[in-house]
């Protein structure tokens, strides 16, 4: 999203951040907490609930998006590839879970699930030369959620998220 673009002051959300690989989801987690806070977001409204590992991601964030509590879901884990192929089975099923709770819910539940070769690769993108995986899947998850109350205010020109071309109503986007 374009910085000029006005965006609403982030509502409650709930980060899930898994303890394995620790020394990423760590860092991952201080960059998801900076970019809410940089968007105005208040401490007090933001819970920050720690899994095992990255498989139980999906059952603590379907747990927070059904509550109603949370307007934003963003879930934080790394998957570091080992001898076996059961980084690849772990990710598919945590992917294709968060996509399903989001579904489920109309809750936007970020992907901030790392899934690499090696732990330097996990490193530069938990606050290296690569970003920080973390602050991305926050901002991910906020304008998401800016865009989901754009479209329950019935598509206001003036909603962060929302942008349509000059021109067009709101039927022509809808309708193709």
């Amino acid at each position: 999203m374009a910085d000029t673009q006005k965006r609403r002051k982030p509502g409650a959300c709930a980060i899930v951040v898994s303890r394995y690989n620790t020394s990423v989801t760590g860092v991952m987690l201080e960059g998801a907490i900076g970019a809410y806070a940089a968007r105005g977001g208040d401490e007090d409204q933001l819970a920050i609930l720690e899994v095992p590992g990255a498989f139980e991601l999906t059952a603590v964030a379907a747990a927070a998006a059904g509550s109603e509590m949370y307007d934003a879901v963003v879930c934080l884990g790394c998957i570091i590839k080992g001898e076996t192929e059961h980084d690849r089975h772990i990710a598919s099923a945590v992917a294709k879970g968060l996509t399903d709770i989001t579904l489920a819910t109309g809750v936007p539940v970020a992907f901030g699930v790392l899934t690499t070769n090696t732990n330097e690769q996990a490193l530069a993108r938990a606050g290296g030369n690569k970003g920080n995986k973390g602050a991305e899947a926050m901002d991910a998850a906020l304008d998401a959620a800016d865009a989901i109350v754009a479209i329950a205010e019935g598509y206001k020109a003036d909603r962060p998220g929302v942008r349509f071309m000059p021109g067009l109503t709101v039927n022509d986007k809808l309708n193709g």
